[in-house]
């Protein structure tokens, strides 16, 4: 490993796999000694990502308020305070997943003024395969509209690896359907496959990132204000819930019975989810002891990641919810969703402790190169 910290950014869509493969890749570096320090990205506080991570031990710093594109500075001295803490041998850093345009505002800024302390990776970019069929017209069922699709190919383009993320959600037929599609829109990229829940395909991914460096050529174009359009159509909120009770209760269940009422109110309504995550840390657990939820596509299963192996009084909950919806209806699909579901638990309250429910602003990056 050269002085120079190694600096690796995966980025991909809302709900594509971002924060678990961060995690796959974090742990396989520390496995071989290095020190790793990561990076999360959101347009407010309280990510269910920045808790997974450091739930896993990690060092992680949390940039709010904008992308990394808009955030420059912010995401440089993020790096400065993990590396005066634990001096990383490689930064990872996961961006706000309605982002694009970031080899031209982040790594090439990053290389032209701190190339003596960085060097840069070539950017991947996952996409989740169900979504991106629908997307590219290969499969009917819930997408996106039309400028909320630009950005979504707009981050493929830029990418100098297309990793085809949660391969095990689809067959073989179907996987070389879109690597065919893909191959072909993007030819510039790299693709590769992979399922970073199952832990398959990571090998290729991980030497990729870790031994080649970013290709240097024109940054692509971008309207920025179709992009602005598309993430204005995006609702976005984050929650933080104080759960409560006289009895235990099983929080396993609860998020999933919570997330099950929540996708049914939002499925009436028309909206599209983007992602729908959630954790529980109970006050009575083990430090770092988090159950976790996911839910990536409005006719999707919510599934469990991680899970308490016993019942709790209490605890914190976490709600980050992105869909294509207003973002009124966001708050009040969850608040009604909060008051049905904990009848269900008796003697349970639900006190939401934070808020925030809005659309993301037009992004103005602090640099642009090229």
């Amino acid at each position: 490993m050269s002085q120079r910290a190694r600096y690796i950014m995966i980025g991909g869509f809302l709900g594509a796999g971002k924060t678990t493969t961060v995690g796959r890749l974090a742990r396989h570096l520390s496995d071989q000694g290095l020190k790793v320090g990561l990076i999360t990205n959101d347009q407010a506080g309280g990510l269910v990502d920045t808790k997974l991570l450091r739930g896993q031990g990690y060092a992680t710093e949390e940039i709010a308020g904008g992308c990394f594109c808009c955030r420059f500075n912010t995401l440089v001295d993020a790096a400065s305070k993990l590396t005066n803490a634990s001096k990383p041998d490689v930064f990872i850093a996961e961006p706000v997943g309605s982002c694009t345009d970031l080899v031209a505002t982040v790594t090439y800024p990053l290389r032209r003024m701190y190339g003596d302390a960085f060097t840069i990776a070539p950017l991947a970019v996952l996409v989740d395969p169900v979504r991106a069929r629908r997307v590219f017209g290969l499969d009917d069922g819930g997408t996106f509209s039309s400028k909320v699709a630009y950005i979504f190919k707009k981050q493929l383009e830029e990418a100098d690896v297309i990793v085809i993320s949660k391969s095990d959600l689809i067959d073989e037929t179907q996987r070389e359907q879109l690597r065919a599609v893909l191959a072909k829109e993007f030819q510039l990229a790299k693709i590769v496959t992979a399922s970073p829940r199952q832990e398959t395909g990571l090998d290729e991914l991980f030497s990729t990132l870790m031994s080649g460096e970013q290709a240097r050529r024109n940054p692509m174009a971008v309207d920025y204000e179709v992009y602005a359009e598309g993430e204005a159509l995006l609702g976005w909120l984050n929650a933080t819930v104080s759960l409560q009770s006289d009895d235990e209760f099983d929080a396993n269940v609860f998020l999933k019975k919570l997330a099950t009422n929540v996708q049914g109110r939002l499925q009436v309504a028309g909206a599209e989810i983007a992602h729908f995550k959630m954790t529980f840390s109970p006050d009575d657990g083990i430090a770092g002891e988090l159950a976790s939820i996911n839910l990536v596509r409005s006719d999707y299963i919510a599934e469990l990641g991680m899970e308490l192996d016993e019942p709790t009084t209490g605890g914190q909950l976490i709600i980050n919810l992105r869909a294509e919806a207003d973002p009124a209806s966001l708050m009040d699909s969850v608040k009604a969703a909060l008051d049905q579901v904990k009848t269900s638990f008796f003697g349970l309250q639900a006190t939401l402790e934070h808020e925030e429910h809005f659309r993301p602003g037009k992004p103005v990056p602090t640099h642009r190169d090229g």
